[in-house]
């Protein structure tokens, strides 16, 4: 697991991890896992500065690393760093699995066709995330407008980041996400692994996509199958 892309989601995914193994094998089981954490200041600087390749590079080697460490299998415990998906890849003999990829499973199995993204700035505007869900699983995605997402993301990077819940912030993204399913939306991609925090099923009135929760269970599937 790359994780601290905030550290509060990535002590999620253990927990979450170690938990579904537990489910699954019984006894004492528990999840066999290595997570490199990086330090979210540096990355943070280099994402406003937009220096991806930059990224790419440190993405790149931890993932190297995890794999030198003995890992059967990557993981990014984060969405909008998936942006440097073909970096990790390129790096690494094992097997990545992609967080989008999870999510459009989880979506088709739902049964929905039209679906709202919430996430950074980063996430909900650039294709990565949208192009993969269309290409791969002919899922449509709409996104907030502008000042919303910029409110949407204001709210990751100087709240949820950094462990601070809002019940202000709650509201705003219920409005968000209210506002997208009058356009069709017939759920909601978390598509921030801190956004379930904040915004779960009991919120609102469409379907969410915890995108922590669907990740970390298609990692324990992969890593427990026969």
């Amino acid at each position: 697991m790359i994780g601290g892309l905030s550290w509060e989601s990535s002590a999620v995914y253990y927990s979450l991890m170690n938990k579904l193994v537990k489910e699954k094998l019984g006894g004492y089981h528990n999840c066999k896992s290595v997570m490199l954490t990086v330090d979210f200041a540096e990355i943070e600087l280099l994402q406003r500065a937009g220096d991806w390749a930059k990224m790419d590079e440190l993405m790149a080697d931890a993932a190297s690393k995890l794999e030198a460490a003995g890992a059967d299998v990557v993981i990014l415990c984060t969405n909008t760093m998936h942006l440097c998906s073909e970096a990790i890849r390129g790096s690494i003999s094992v097997p990545f699995l992609h967080i989008a990829e999870a999510t459009g499973r989880a979506i088709v199995k739902q049964g929905a066709k039209k679906v709202a993204l919430l996430g950074t700035s980063f996430t909900m505007e650039k294709d990565f995330y949208k192009t993969l869900l269309k290409e791969e699983f002919g899922i449509e995605t709409i996104i907030p407008e502008k000042g919303d997402r910029d409110k949407v993301h204001r709210v990751i990077y100087e709240e949820l980041v950094n462990g601070e819940i809002k019940d202000e912030s709650r509201k705003m993204y219920q409005e968000v996400i209210g506002k997208l399913e009058a356009q069709g939306a017939e759920g909601v991609i978390l598509g921030c692994t801190e956004i379930p925090m904040l915004i779960s099923d009991k919120d609102v009135n469409i379907p969410t996509f915890n995108t922590t929760e669907i990740h970390a269970a298609m990692a324990v599937d992969w890593a427990t199958a026969e």
